[in-house]
Parts: C-alpha cells; sequence; structure tokens
C-alpha cells in the first residue's frame, strides 16, 4: 500500500514544484488545476499511473507521468463528464502511445456511460520520436473514427489551452463546441517551423492560429480572454444541453423574466435602417441567458443558445448590421452546423428573419454559396426538434425558405410582424427586370417606376402575408415571448422523421 500511495504521490503537482512554476510562468494552470476549476474538485481519475515503454535518448519513462495526460471523470454542476487534459510540463505536451490509448479510453466512457466529453488541450501534436518509427506509426489511431461514432450522441467541447497544432486540431474539428484562450492558445494544421520549411511563409504561431484569428474563421466558437473565462463558457455550453441525445435538455427553475427591451420599438419600419438583432433575442429570451458562438465569424447571422421560460433555445437571426443580413457561404455554414447541434440534443429552434436574399456576384459564387445555402436548408430540413419563425422586416426570395420562413419547413409556429415585407425579390429590382418595358415606354418613365414600386410594395405586406395562410398570423412583438411559450409547451419534443428508406442522407457539403 506504501509503494501504490507513493506512486500516486509522484504524478501530483506538488510532486513536481520546478515542472509546475515553469507552466506558471508561461500564464498557464497545469493539466490538474484546470480540471480542478472545471470540475469543483470533484474528480476520479483513471491511467493515473501509466507510463510510456520508452523514452527516446534512454530516458527514465518515469519522466513522463501519466504519459502526458489526465483522463477521468469530472463532476460539472453534479453531472458527470468524461475529461482528457493534456499536460505541458510532460513533454511539452506531445501524445504518446499510451496517452492515445488513455484517451481512447475518455471516449469509450463517454460512449458508453453517455455523458459529455471534454478535451482540454494544451502540446505539440505527436512525440515524434515514437511517430517516426513505422513499426508504432502504421496502425494509426482509432481516436478520430470514435469521435465519428460519438458525434451527436453526447455533447464534445475542445478547450484550446496553449499550443494546439497537429492532434489538438483534429479533436477540434469533430467538437461541438471549441473555445480559445487569446495569448496563450493556438490552433491550426502546422506550427510555424513547419510551415516556414514547407511553404517558406514567415509568420508567427499567433498569426497562423492565434485565439482571435480562428474564432474569425469560424473554427474556434468562442475567443476567452483568460483560462477561468473559458472554463466557464464551457460550463455554459453544457448547461444547456442534456449529458446525451436520449435525455431532456436542463430547464432552469424562475423566475423567468426577458430583459428590459421594448420589442415594439427596436425594428425600424425604413427597410434601408439597420438595427440589432441581439436587441430583438434579448427581448425574447430569458435575461441573462444568451450565449452567442462565432461572434467574430459571419456577423450578418447570428447564433445564440438562450432560454425561454427556462427552457432551452436555439436561435439563428438574421444580422442587419452587416451586409444587411444577406446570406452568404460563411453565414450558411455558421448557421448549419449550428442547427445540427440544437436537432441533435434535442433544443427547439428559432429563426428570426430580415434579409434581402443571398449574396450575388463572381465572389458568392467562387465561394460555392450554391452549394453552402443548400447545407443550410439541408440541416433545418433535417431537424426533429420544433422549429419556430419569426419575420421580423425583410423576408425575400430562397433565402427566406432556407431560413424556414412560412410554410417552407414545416415550422410549429410561423409568425410575422407588422413590419414584415415578405415577396420573391426585392420591389425595386423585380420593377427594373419584370416590368422595365412599362415604365421605360412612358411619358414620365420614373414618375412610372415609382409608381409601380407603390403599387406592387403595397402587396407584399404582413396583413397580405395573413390573407393568403402562407404564416399562422401577424402579431405585435411585445406579443412574441407568450406565443412562443405557449407553442413550447405543447409542441411534442420531436417529430417523427420522415419515413424515407436510406442509409444516410448526403449533406451538400
Amino acid at each position: 500500500m506504501a509503494d501504490v500511495l507513493a506512486a500516486h504521490d509522484a504524478v501530483s503537482d506538488g510532486a513536481r514544484p520546478d515542472a509546475v512554476a515553469r507552466q506558471h510562468r508561461r500564464g498557464r494552470h497545469t493539466a490538474r488545476e484546470r480540471i480542478a476549476r472545471l470540475s469543483g474538485g470533484r474528480f476520479h481519475e483513471f491511467g493515473a499511473l501509466a507510463l510510456p515503454a520508452e523514452l527516446p535518448g534512454g530516458r527514465d519513462p518515469g519522466a513522463a507521468v501519466a504519459d502526458g495526460v489526465v483522463t477521468g471523470v469530472a463532476y460539472v454542476d453534479g453531472r458527470p463528464v468524461a475529461v482528457a487534459a493534456v499536460d505541458f510540463t510532460v513533454l511539452g505536451g506531445s501524445n504518446g502511445a499510451v496517452g492515445m490509448a488513455k484517451m481512447e479510453r475518455c471516449v469509450h466512457r463517454a460512449r458508453i456511460d453517455r455523458i459529455p466529453l471534454v478535451l482540454l488541450s494544451d502540446g505539440g501534436g505527436h512525440r515524434m520520436q515514437e511517430g517516426l518509427d513505422a513499426r508504432a506509426a502504421a496502425a494509426g489511431s482509432p481516436l478520430l473514427m470514435q469521435l465519428v461514432e460519438l458525434s451527436g450522441a453526447v455533447p464534445v467541447v475542445s478547450v484550446m489551452m496553449g499550443p494546439g497544432f497537429g492532434v489538438g486540431t483534429n479533436l477540434a474539428a469533430l467538437s461541438d463546441f471549441v473555445v480559445m484562450v487569446r495569448g496563450i492558445s493556438t490552433l491550426g494544421m502546422s506550427s510555424s517551423p513547419f510551415v516556414a520549411a514547407a511553404t517558406g511563409e514567415q509568420m508567427t504561431n499567433e498569426e497562423i492560429g492565434g485565439a482571435d484569428v480562428q474564432a474569425g474563421n469560424g473554427v474556434a466558437d468562442l475567443a476567452a480572454d483568460t483560462e477561468d473565462e473559458a472554463l466557464d463558457a464551457v460550463r455554459a455550453f453544457l448547461g444547456f444541453l442534456p449529458s446525451s441525445c436520449d435525455r431532456t435538455p436542463p430547464r432552469t427553475d424562475g423566475p423567468h423574466v426577458p430583459a428590459d427591451v421594448d420589442l415594439d420599438a427596436i425594428v425600424p419600419e425604413d427597410g434601408r435602417r439597420p438595427y440589432d438583432v441581439r436587441d430583438v433575442i434579448d427581448g425574447l429570451c430569458d435575461a441573462e441567458s444568451v450565449l452567442e458562438l462565432r461572434e467574430l465569424h459571419a456577423p450578418n447571422v447570428v447564433t445564440a443558445l438562450t432560454r425561454i421560460a427556462g427552457r432551452p433555445i436555439g436561435v439563428v437571426a438574421n444580422q442587419s448590421l452587416h451586409q444587411g443580413g444577406a446570406l452568404d457561404s460563411a453565414a450558411c455554414e455558421k448557421a448549419a452546423h449550428f442547427i445540427a447541434v440544437c436537432d441533435a440534443f434535442g433544443l427547439p429552434i428559432l429563426t428570426l428573419i430580415d434579409l434581402p436574399g443571398f449574396l450575388i456576384g463572381s465572389a458568392a459564387e467562387s465561394s460555392q454559396l450554391a452549394r453552402r445555402s443548400g447545407r443550410l436548408a439541408f440541416e433545418l430540413g433535417q431537424a426533429t426538434v420544433p422549429r419556430f419563425s419569426v419575420v421580423l422586416r425583410k423576408a425575400y426570395g430562397a433565402a427566406y425558405v432556407a431560413m424556414g420562413g412560412g410554410r417552407s419547413n414545416d415550422a410549429d409556429l410561423a409568425i410575422a410582424w407588422p413590419t414584415a415585407e415578405i415577396c420573391a425579390m426585392p420591389v425595386e429590382g423585380a420593377v427594373d427586370i419584370a416590368y422595365r418595358a412599362d415604365w421605360s415606354t412612358a411619358d414620365d418613365p420614373e414618375t412610372r417606376r415609382s409608381e409601380l414600386i407603390t403599387e406592387l410594395r403595397s402587396r407584399t405586406g404582413a396583413l397580405r402575408a395573413a390573407e393568403g395562410f402562407g404564416i399562422d398570423d401577424v402579431v405585435v412583438p411585445s406579443q412574441t415571448r407568450n406565443l412562443l411559450i405557449e407553442a413550447m409547451s405543447r409542441v411534442p419534443d420531436r417529430h417523427p422523421a420522415r419515413p424515407v428508406h436510406r442509409f444516410r442522407a448526403i449533406s451538400p457539403i
């Protein structure tokens, strides 16, 4: 027993004060400190005594405590979570064969126990001294395949808390939520020395894959200022989701009140005047419950987890402050991935529509918008959770359909505000194209053109849309929250999937 206790003590931070001090001087916590901050100290470790079979240069394998990764089950806000935290103080956080086996064990536990998986990355990728031997490298690793199997079954989170090139990036790519820390974390396919050797580009790691860079690229969902802020974001994200797809998303106790926002005064009647759609979200949702994802990427669409009357819900909203809210490839991809996460874990989806359509032109076409717009419709069409749509103002053409407006996606509630304008395309453009022969040959072309615009616009309003029963109702904005609460209280948690025989659907991207 004394030997066992001594072996456990030897892997603790207290037994390695010099290594811990070096990590603190880098401005970073140790792997064990991070787990303690995430869990509040309730952590059941496995694999603490694991060691590599050998180390390069004849070094004592005992120097690689736990083979550089701390694994086990932590309790986050009372719920079990499988955690793997890479330990940078051990050989720079490089991944050895035993350490990878421990991570695979974590994924296995998450799948069997039906609990979330949290990966805390802080390392230099594969341990090169092991990977340069074909005898060891030829087998590859089942870890990525295991993460694919885990996708949609339980929430998967990656937090980049130091160098994350290589394996950390691969794991993040298959995660539902990716957080980075400004100034200390990086994420990307390869680090500066390898980039310089392969391409000649002279860039720093920060320039290649820093937090703000990758948050802007849409690779990271959130860039935090500190490690503690990053771990708080993990807790917040998991707080919206069930532990697995089999369970119901957690609800919070009341009282539930929205932010002090006058919804009736937010959206300008003038379609050329922008406004911040986040104010609409605040007015509809419980106060201080909004967690926006990918805020720095594709700002023309807002994706946010929030709550209405204590129940988690996902919001996809066009943001008129950027490109008038028009959809481009980046916005479609951002919204599509978010919808997939919500649908996987049972969160209803609310779309707030105000957009002039898809972006057009050669730049839009070269970005594969034709296919990426289809990805948005694809994910919304696959969703089985309750869906609600609210037309705030502009709702034009195929983009309106892709956002699930009206009857496009069999929404459980499809409503419009008095400021709504629903039509196939902007009226001015339609007049210039379809009615050119009419106004261009008139005695006063500009007057006739204005008359046509006024006449056609009179047919695009919210009341006209309600007459044809393309929407359920036109409502005063301040009534919307109560209508959503009522709808959420009665619709089923899931709609049955359409009975089409197939093995899988094929995404446009």
